[in-house]
């Protein structure tokens, strides 16, 4: 059976299609720069076994988009399939479920009109994500088109964990709560973490760390999340690429009095202009190592904040699990800083974590056990596969 995964962005199109009998990803592709108005969008393309394939030509919204995608699947020469009858469903990455989506769902109508009901909760990513589903539901009437959502995996944590203490009337009129993102990222990892040390994940206490432009953490009891930090929004949490992650509440006020800056200008600051951004220029943190090995003085005070917020988080989550059986990296830093993942180790070293440097040293982009045989706490590093996630909900909700 062969599955497509999208994840439609803003002003782009990511894809992936599987032949699920395998999990083998049989074409993966990305079109950017959707509905550019100083040139043409980029379409690239990648078939298994055969070149790549660029493409520059506009592209006016994401229907256009799919157009172009669906085109490179069936081209008659160079094409994956003969038919778009052979793709058995469309798998959707959906940001935000709210207090709706606890799990994967078939869109029909009424689903289609409760995911619309959540745009406000996630104003960057959601119109993109609907524009997505009802491009292909116009072009593929007759698939499936299954949403799985950011934050479901989240809708576990009990209301001591979601709950702000503002008004209680908030949450109640506004659902005003702590949601957490990177769900599916989180759900894949923690699976995957119980699959290779070969343990039942209900009985584990384990810590994800999705680390990259965007990172978060999830506590995790008996399989399911019991915490995380991300909150209402992905702003909360750890200092991020561009985003300044938990400060106190009361410098937004200050800052919009200050520089006298409106709400959303306010909002941009801190989500698109503070982070590594803000602090060094530099949003990403291959560019903050090199500036601390060159002594840039504001580049370690970054390297140093975050490094001290994983520790914080992971201390915080050992607390509340009563323990800790499991703590896994993964996304783009969290896969590829070895000497973030030392760092931190090294620092939680009281929890019963015995690292093993040999392991780490230099490794990018791999599963491994990074502690030692008598390590209280087993440290894995695990690229996350968000899509791969999507292409089984899909599966199994089609079957």
């Amino acid at each position: 059976m062969l599955i497509l995964v999208l994840n439609s962005g803003s002003s782009s199109l990511k894809y992936k299609l599987y032949q699920m009998q395998t999990e083998e990803v049989l074409a993966a592709g990305l079109v950017e720069r959707i509905g550019s108005t100083n040139g043409n969008a980029i379409l690239n393309h990648q078939p298994k076994d055969a070149a790549k394939i660029k493409l520059e030509q506009k592209v006016n919204d994401h229907s256009e988009a799919l157009q172009a995608v669906l085109k490179f699947l069936t081209e008659p020469d160079q094409g994956i399939i003969k038919s778009l009858d052979e793709i058995k469903a469309v798998g959707h990455r959906v940001l935000h479920g709210g207090e709706i989506f606890s799990s994967a769902v078939v869109v029909g109508e009424k689903e289609l009109e409760q995911i619309e009901s959540l745009r406000e909760l996630g104003p960057l990513h959601m119109p993109a994500n609907i524009m997505g589903i009802v491009a292909c539901k116009k072009l593929m009437p007759d698939t499936p088109q299954i949403a799985v959502f950011d934050t479901a995996f989240h809708q576990t944590m009990p209301r001591s964990s979601f709950l702000y203490a503002l008004p209680y009337e908030y949450y109640e009129k506004y659902r005003v709560r702590r949601y957490g993102f990177h769900g599916t990222s989180h759900r894949y990892v923690s699976k995957r973490a119980a699959d290779i040390l070969k343990k039942d994940l209900t009985k584990l206490k384990m810590v994800t760390l999705h680390l990259g432009n965007g990172s978060s953490a999830a506590a995790i009891k008996d399989g399911k999340c019991f915490d995380t930090s991300m909150g209402f929004t992905p702003l909360e949490g750890f200092i991020m690429g561009t985003r300044c992650g938990a400060i106190d509440p009361a410098i937004v006020p200050f800052l919009q009095n200050a520089l006298n800056l409106t709400p959303n200008e306010v909002d941009n600051l801190m989500n698109k202009k503070s982070g590594f951004l803000g602090m060094t220029g530099y949003s990403d943190m291959r560019d903050i190592q090199k500036a601390r090995r060159e002594g840039n003085e504001r580049a370690q005070d970054v390297y140093s904040m975050f490094v001290q917020g994983l520790v914080k988080y992971v201390g915080s989550y050992f607390a509340e699990l009563g323990g800790l059986d499991v703590l896994v990296f993964t996304a783009g830093i969290g896969e590829n800083d070895y000497l973030i993942r030392e760092d931190v180790c090294k620092q939680l070293s009281h929890l019963g974590i015995i690292f093993d440097s040999k392991s780490n040293d230099e490794l990018r982009g791999k599963e491994a056990l990074i502690s030692k045989p008598r390590s209280k706490v087993k440290v894995l590093v695990i690229p996350t596969n968000e899509e791969l996630l999507i292409a089984r909900d899909s599966y199994k909700l089609v079957n």
